[in-house]
């Protein structure tokens, strides 16, 4: 039997991260179990690596807030360029009441100290993206400071610092149920033999409701999938351009390694099927009528079907973060639900489990609207649907 003081299920960026913020407070003896036969082959490897700081609830805002400060020292710290590049995010209105929402949310921003982002008139929407067709357009807002991330560098980062502490990594290895003592894991079972530790730590992603079900655990999060069209090579949109979106049906694009990434949320499948990473010909056919409807430059740009690909988010009930210590298992520990922030808010979310973990409870932010039993009492999260 293996032992290990804290064993974390999920080796994706989020797992990586809380690995390494644990070892980084001196907890050596780290175990992170994958299910992906090698780093990135889950969730991470999928994101297209978007990150901002306009959201509409504070625990999100500060959250970015964090995330960000951690970012800008990144490569100090773990010794990998994690790819942060600060050309802006742009949401684009067509109906008042959208623009009204999305500049109502700066207020809660402002709030938490982050007052970077504006709202922005159809002329300016042109200017910072020439691109984009501004018939109908009511407006917008901009955030400068937001940007891009690489996610697989901010894993491999997080892995390899955490690593070098002493942590280590099994790859391939599946769990498949528990040795539960009362209230607790107790020991795991799994596909490469029976681990104990005495805190493990749910960082499955998108499976994070399957793990927390072999180990007599509820954690409600869902796969979600989410496709993404690639152009061929083009250089007629510059890289520096904002993540542009559209708030009205969710189309959006960015510019990453010479191509264009062409994302609109479709809807959201059920069962197996979500799981499913293939991509839709009808989905992709809606994505560039799409294109050609709000950037026409795009019109005589050809898709590279073979890049094309599909993802999963963690979803949870009201589309954030569950962090925390399960209800009804003292040696479980939750970092689940990021509901498609994952990755941007990876660096915060592992520093304050680990304060949960090693300290009781975290203290650099407060963590409290995260909590695992806040579903079980009625007071889910509340923004608006825009962020």
């Amino acid at each position: 039997m293996q032992t290990a003081d804290v064993v974390i299920i999920g080796g994706g960026v989020i797992g990586a991260s809380v690995a390494y913020h644990l070892a980084a407070r001196g907890a050596r003896d780290v175990l992170v179990l994958e299910r992906g036969a090698a780093p990135g082959a889950g969730s991470t490897g999928r994101a297209t690596g978007g990150f901002r700081a306009q959201f509409g609830t504070e625990v999100n805002v500060r959250l970015s807030l964090l995330s960000r400060e951690k970012l800008l020292r990144f490569e100090e710290e773990t010794g990998v360029d994690p790819g942060f590049r600060q050309v802006g995010y742009l949401f684009v209105a067509s109906r008042e009441e959208e623009l009204r929402e999305l500049v109502n949310a700066q207020t809660v921003q402002r709030a938490c100290g982050f007052a970077e982002a504006g709202e922005v008139c159809v002329e300016e929407v042109a200017r910072l993206n020439p691109a984009w067709n501004v018939e109908g357009v009511a407006g917008g807002v901009y955030c400068p400071a937001d940007g891009f991330i690489r996610p697989t560098e901010i894993m491999r980062g997080y892995a390899s610092a955490a690593e070098r502490l002493g942590a280590r990594f099994l790859y391939g290895v599946t769990v498949e149920g528990a040795r539960a003592a009362e209230g607790k894991v107790g020991s795991l079972l799994t596909s490469a033999g029976e681990v104990s530790a005495g805190a493990f730590v749910n960082a499955a992603g998108a499976w994070a409701g399957e793990v927390a079900r072999a180990l007599g655990a509820d954690v409600p999060v869902t796969p979600l999938r989410r496709q993404v069209a690639v152009t061929r090579p083009t250089d007629i949109l510059p890289d520096g351009m904002p993540m542009t979106i559209n708030v009205g049906d969710g189309f959006h694009l960015r510019v990453r390694d010479g191509r264009v990434l062409l994302l609109w949320p479709d809807e959201p499948r059920a069962g197996a099927d979500a799981f499913d990473t293939s991509v839709d010909e009808g989905w992709l056919q809606t994505v560039v009528s799409k294109t050609r409807a709000r950037v026409p430059c795009l019109k005589d740009v050809g898709i590279d079907r073979a890049a094309c690909w599909a993802g999963l988010y963690e979803m949870s009930p009201d589309r954030h973060a569950i962090l925390g210590r399960a209800e009804g298992l003292e040696d479980l520990y939750l970092v689940n639900g990021s509901s498609g922030h994952g990755v941007m808010h990876a660096p915060a979310l592992g520093q304050l489990l680990a304060e949960i973990i090693l300290d009781g409870a975290a203290h650099t932010l407060d963590t409290h609207a995260l909590r695992p039993t806040r579903f079980a009492e009625g007071r889910p999260n509340v923004g608006p649907d825009l962020l």
